[in-house]
């Protein structure tokens, strides 16, 4: 049976100020058939800039505490707060805190959204780099 552990998995830093791993899809250790889940670490003053894509998504917030914005309305989100996004909805979230942010995300279809390689300045998906 095979088990995997989030320090084993490299993850992706992001200008915007978040560390970004891909724990079940494209180039993951594990690659389901339908979604993609990533374990995120938004640091203080980081965030998820605005961004919409056809997924459906949820986001489940693991630590910390922000805001975190659907279409037009932004509310505060805490540990054990998850929202639904729908496709198309923009979407946000913004450590607002000292410490730093921990969420899980979950989208289907499977696929790597467009907004990772456009907040990297290129083109197609995020290299991975370790976390170090």
């Amino acid at each position: 049976m095979p088990v995997f552990h989030l320090n084993d998995v490299a993850g992706t830093r992001f200008p915007a100020g978040r560390l970004t791993r891909v724990l079940a899809g494209p180039g993951a250790p594990v690659e389901p058939d339908h979604f993609v889940m990533g374990y995120v670490t938004i640091y203080a003053g980081g965030e998820v800039p605005r961004h919409a894509h056809s997924q459906e998504e949820v986001y489940f917030i693991v630590s910390g505490h922000g805001v975190i914005g659907i279409d037009n309305e932004e509310t505060q989100v805490e540990a054990g707060s998850y929202a639904a996004i729908r496709p198309g909805q923009s979407h946000s979230l913004r450590n607002t805190a000292n410490e730093d942010l921990v969420m899980l995300f979950c989208y289907a279809p499977k696929g790597i959204v467009e907004h990772w390689a456009q907040e990297l300045g290129r083109e197609g998906p995020p290299s991975v780099e370790a976390d170090t």
